[in-house]
């Protein structure tokens, strides 16, 4: 397994609005956290987003991915109408205990045609040092995580896409009607 990654999955939708009046980092930094639940239900329980010390943008997502409840705390490495790249080194409570997994997540549009631009969200997980010590301590290969990651992840993943994208979508009608 190439650099302990544990998860990787990727999916897309259809938003009816031209690219050009989507703007990702205005819906996501002002998502409110109902609407958040109601992008992934039940997975989603709260979401809010904030300003890391040295002022970057920050996106706190709190759910459940499989049997953990994952507290995200995404860092915008960019922070565009059209993608952002959330990094986070997220705190996973599991069955067995608490450690942190890293999270690169990816959100981007790009157009189909003059009306309508297909949403991807991307997300990456992978084992920090201390995640593969812990899974060392709780009797569990790499291989066995990665496996129930990827299952647990990319399942939460397609059901969120089309709701995020829909959402996404809205923001941008209301956005136009400004």
């Amino acid at each position: 397994m190439s650099d302990n990654v544990l998860s990787r999955s990727a999916y897309s939708a259809v938003i009816n609005q031209p690219v050009d009046k989507v703007d990702i980092a205005e819906w996501l930094f002002s998502l409110p956290s109902d609407e958040y639940k109601r992008c992934c239900p039940p997975d989603h329980i709260a979401a809010g987003s904030t300003w890391t010390d040295d002022g970057r943008r920050m996106s706190i997502n709190v759910e459940m991915i499989g049997k953990g409840l994952v507290i995200q705390q995404y860092v915008a490495e960019v922070a565009e109408p059209n993608h952002c790249r959330m990094v986070s080194l997220s705190d996973v409570f599991a069955p067995q205990g608490r450690s942190r997994v890293q999270v690169i997540w990816d959100l981007s549009v790009e157009a189909i045609d003059e009306t309508s631009c297909k949403y991807t969200n991307s997300v990456v997980s992978s084992a920090p040092p201390e995640y593969v010590a812990w899974l060392a301590e709780n009797g569990m290969t790499i291989e066995q995580a990665a496996a129930a990651r990827q299952s647990a992840s990319s399942d939460h993943n397609s059901r969120e896409t089309p709701l995020f994208a829909a959402s996404i979508e809205r923001r941008a009608r209301a956005n136009a009607g400004k």
